[in-house]
């Protein structure tokens, strides 16, 4: 069976969130993520995960006005200071937190911009934030959304994403593959998930339409979950899911996968 991890920005909504580090563990999970750490500090954090044993697999870079409706600021022209001081500030949260992989959302597609140099600024910024990264041991990872649910996001295929780290050429940055972004833009995870095995640093999980837990939606999750352990897939899959009532109901899938 996968290794599973909880992502407290979506799951336990039920209370508040330095209380789901408790409901996490009590629910048999040994890892978490979040989209953001940023508005507590990284003692605060640190001091959950080991009362509660977990281990932090993942955050993001900050990723410009959230609140706003920025959902990333790498693709951004004009705002590398902006992004090179916030991966100063991740950095320094995740080797607090003991974590090793940070996850980079590029933004969306400036439209008074130009292709070229949108391109230009993601690539440079990515290849600044390997190397930041690669310094103290930690994972760049990269992550396509799909547009449906966030018009105008800049990276929407995991090709796409491929072929922008490859431009990018440093050996310390991966794909982050997000099954329930990924069957809403292209469809054909189980091949999908096995060609780009070796560039996958991280996958999370949610089924559609709703992205709901597993089993609420078209995607047969018992079957990729079987695929996944044959390919050897060692990684967390992040549970990053809206649940359809109380997080604790819902995660009978867990138990029967």
């Amino acid at each position: 069976m996968p290794k599973f991890n909880a992502n407290l920005t979506m799951l336990f909504n039920e209370v508040d969130f330095l209380d789901r580090f408790e409901e996490a563990a009590a629910a048999g999970f040994s890892g978490v993520e979040y989209l953001f750490p940023y508005d507590w500090s990284a003692d605060e954090l640190k001091e959950q995960l080991d009362k509660y044993n977990l281990v932090q697999v993942l955050h993001n870079l900050p990723a410009g006005d959230w609140a706003g409706g920025e959902r990333g600021i790498a693709c951004l022209p004009g705002r590398e200071g902006e992004f090179q001081d916030g991966v100063g500030k991740a950095i320094t949260y995740a080797k607090t937190l003991g974590c090793k992989q940070l996850n980079c959302l590029a933004g969306l597609t400036p439209v008074d911009q130009s292709l070229e140099a949108v391109e230009k600024t993601l690539t440079d910024n990515l290849a600044f934030a390997a190397a930041e990264l690669a310094k103290e041991g930690i994972t760049l990872l990269v992550e396509p959304l799909n547009n449906k649910d966030i018009a105008g996001f800049h990276l929407v295929g995991s090709n796409q994403t491929i072929e922008l780290i490859d431009r990018v050429g440093h050996p310390n940055i991966m794909l982050q593959y997000d099954i329930y972004h990924m069957q809403r833009m292209e469809g054909e995870l189980s091949n999908t998930i096995k060609n780009l095995l070796d560039r996958i640093g991280h996958m999370q999980l949610a089924d559609n339409p709703g992205r709901h837990e597993p089993g609420t939606g078209e995607i047969n999750y018992p079957n990729l979950f079987k695929f996944i352990d044959s390919i050897g897939y060692q990684g967390w899959i992040g549970c990053e899911y809206i649940p359809a009532g109380k997080t604790h109901e819902g995660l009978t899938w867990m138990q029967q996968s």
